[in-house]
């Protein structure tokens, strides 16, 4: 096991995590700050839960992040709706991470939902 990590969130649960374990190990941010990087997220599919909401297109993504990466989007042909910053709308990811090289356990949880990161 390396890390376990979930968030509701509905469509945008998948998203949210996928979003939080590239930041962790592709771009090796620790657990606290891939969860609070910006979010964004596609409506892009027929939603999961009725009345199956479909914008085709779209992308939600939070301010902080939009002011660098929205126009470019938008050049490309997609619709992009700017989210509040912190928004539960992103999720609200909650993590561990194993490390093996210390052998310590790394938790973070995300701010933009009541969560919280214990350890003892």
């Amino acid at each position: 096991p390396f890390m376990a990590l979930g968030t509701p969130g509905e469509d945008q649960q998948t998203q949210s995590v996928l979003q939080t374990f590239l930041n962790v190990v592709d771009f090796h941010m620790n657990v606290q700050e891939a969860i609070e990087a910006p979010k964004f997220g596609s409506s892009n599919y027929p939603g999961w839960f009725s009345p199956h909401t479909y914008y085709p297109g779209r992308l939600c993504i939070e301010r902080r992040l939009a002011h660098e990466v929205g126009d470019r989007m938008r050049e490309k042909g997609r619709s992009v709706v700017e989210w509040d910053d912190w928004t539960m709308l992103a999720g609200g990811v909650c993590a561990v991470l194993f490390d093996f090289m210390t052998g310590s356990l790394h938790a973070g949880a995300d701010p933009r939902r009541e969560c919280y990161a214990v350890g003892w």
